[in-house]
């Protein structure tokens, strides 16, 4: 089978090529926001530890939020929701780049941190409730959910080498202006599109929320656990490759680790399977643990690369199959807070991981502080094993 031959039908949908495009460029900045605010602040304030504490204090806003917002789209409708928070957005990020260059009190970076990540979007998930609504019920689902965890893993390649580029080669506001317009644009076209919209439901279908769903409360859990794996890896690369004398590599490493996802996510979605959603996803969970477990016996950066590539092959195939057993959990009415909720895990774990890699970098070593990585991703398998009765969907749906 031609992987990319079932790729091909999903754009036959009236509609689909343009929010698929504009879902792309609105999502840019998910990679490129964090790095982007490092190096502006660093540059104007000569701190990596204030820059490093703005950062964090945005993704933690974005994490806490992005479940409400996904809340309010499912009761509101998309359109209604994207447009102004996005606005919004940008004017809280345009305030943060402000505050910087005039020197205000740092407090202010802060405050304006919590704002910005606070109104930041989980488009992902808005993209992934369109197509629920568009393919709902069909095999075809698989395969969007699928080339969407691969143009994820582009922006995750991509997103990073490009803000760096922009900001240390001309000056260290432009990244985040890029990322600006990127996520303006792209996601303010998203929202007007309304062909493809999922309609708003009757008030009195919506009630409840879908944490409190089991299969989506332990799916939280093993994300959460997940997220820290990608927190800790990202900052201990990054200290592995100075270690070895080529700090400059750090960047291949990592895309390295994103590229093994990009391959497995084109593969996996252009299989029909014929496992339950269930095994699949405690099947990607015990591949991903065992994947990171060469990393932390290396010292040679091109080996390195090799088994990053290696450990990121099973990253797509679990967050595919997370997101079509949240489609399948959830009602539909609920179903963009399902989703958000999955960003919202990983967020809080990247947190998580990033300060726990590096304390252990400093204590340990790189090499040594891998073995936390591994552990978190042990803790995932258990925690999908454990639960995995409460992940158990509807015979006639669970194939698709």
């Amino acid at each position: 089978m031609s992987v990319v031959g079932p790729y091909r039908g999903l754009f036959s949908t009236p509609g689909v090529k343009g929010f698929v495009i504009a879902g792309f460029f609105g999502r840019m900045p998910m990679s490129m926001l964090g790095i982007g605010i490092v190096l502006l602040i660093e540059a104007l304030t000569d701190s990596y530890a204030t820059a490093g504490a703005v950062a964090a204090t945005v993704s933690v806003s974005y994490a806490i939020a992005a479940p409400l917002s996904g809340r309010l789209v499912d009761r509101f409708g998309q359109a209604r929701i994207v447009i102004p928070l996005t606005l919004a957005h940008g004017a809280t990020l345009t305030g943060m780049m402000l505050c910087a260059e005039f020197g205000a009190p740092r407090w202010t970076l802060f405050a304006t941190g919590v704002a910005v990540g606070a109104t930041a979007l989980s488009l992902g998930s808005l993209v992934r409730a369109r197509w629920s609504h568009l393919l709902g019920g069909t095999a075809r689902l698989h395969t969007a959910f699928s080339f969407e965890s691969v143009a994820d893993e582009v922006i995750f390649v991509a997103g990073p080498a490009l803000v760096t580029a922009l900001a240390t080669m001309i000056n260290p506001y432009t990244g985040l202006i890029v990322a600006l317009v990127c996520t303006t644009v792209g996601t303010i076209a998203f929202g007007l599109q309304r062909g493809t919209e999922p309609p708003v439901r009757p008030r009195e279908e919506r009630s409840g929320t879908p944490i409190t769903i089991p299969g989506v409360a332990l799916m939280s859990c093993a994300f959460l656990a997940m997220g820290a794996v990608f927190g800790s890896v990202d900052l201990v690369t990054v200290a592995f490759a100075e270690e070895e004398g080529v700090k400059a590599a750090a960047g291949l490493l990592l895309a390295s680790f994103a590229g093994g996802s990009l391959v497995s996510g084109l593969w996996y979605g252009a299989r029909q399977w014929t496992v339950s959603l269930r095994g699949r996803f405690i099947g990607s969970l015990a591949v991903f643990a065992v994947g990171l477990t060469p990393i932390m016996l290396i010292d040679d950066v091109r080996v390195m690369a090799g088994a990053l590539f290696l450990a990121g092959l099973a990253i797509s195939p679990t967050v595919i199959t997370g997101y079509s057993l949240t489609e399948r959990l959830v009602p539909a009415h609920l179903l963009t807070e399902g989703m958000a909720w999955i960003s919202t895990s990983v967020g809080f774990g990247v947190a998580i991981g990033a300060w726990a890699g590096g304390r252990l970098t400093d204590a340990f070593g790189a090499s040594n502080a891998y073995g936390f990585s591994f552990v978190c991703a042990l803790l995932a398998v258990a925690i999908g094993v454990g639960g995995s009765a409460w992940l158990r969907t509807p015979v006639a749906r669970q194939q698709s």
